[in-house]
């Protein structure tokens, strides 16, 4: 980064970097969630949840590409071995072994809303003190709602189909 970049960032870059790093490892193993997820979904309404599940794969991987850019223009490295990316992570990685719909819907409602907390709090720390990083962490947050909201319509159509 240069020299008046790094002026501009108000906060510890190396915490930032830190910071920015679970939330990369966030956005692989939610990636990752998602396409599996879609792959072996079964059950009512599974093209519909396939579907919903594919695109929020794909905003997933842009978020890692976003936060990648950020922490290679900060100077940082970002997680480098996929080994790490767990021990890394904020929200963790939840397995789609019970390929069934509502339950998959449930995992990844309750990966958006841990995204939610994460970015909430990305967004606070860097709010006032690093522009450039608090227009992607607000980008990315407004998917992350957007992303709970989805599946959570998608729950409720599952129960009005009882």
């Amino acid at each position: 980064m240069g020299k008046k970049g790094k002026e501009i960032v108000g906060l510890s870059v190396n915490e930032l970097i830190v910071r920015l790093n679970k939330a990369y490892a966030d956005e692989w193993l939610a990636y990752y969630q998602y396409l599996l997820g879609a792959k072996v979904a079964k059950g009512p309404m599974r093209e519909a949840v396939v579907s919903e599940l594919e695109e929020h794969a794909s905003d997933e991987l842009r978020h890692a590409n976003m936060l990648t850019e950020r922490i290679l223009q900060l100077g940082g490295v970002p997680v480098l071995a996929p080994e790490d990316l767990h021990k890394e992570s904020n929200c963790g990685y939840d397995k789609p072994e019970d390929p069934y719909v509502k339950t998959l819907v449930k995992q990844n409602i309750d990966g958006e809303r841990c995204a939610i907390d994460v970015y909430t709090k990305l967004a606070d720390f860097v709010k006032d003190k690093d522009p450039i990083t608090y227009n992607i962490v607000l980008e990315i947050l407004k998917d992350e709602i957007e992303h709970e909201d989805d599946l959570e319509s998608l729950q409720e159509d599952m129960e009005i189909m009882k």
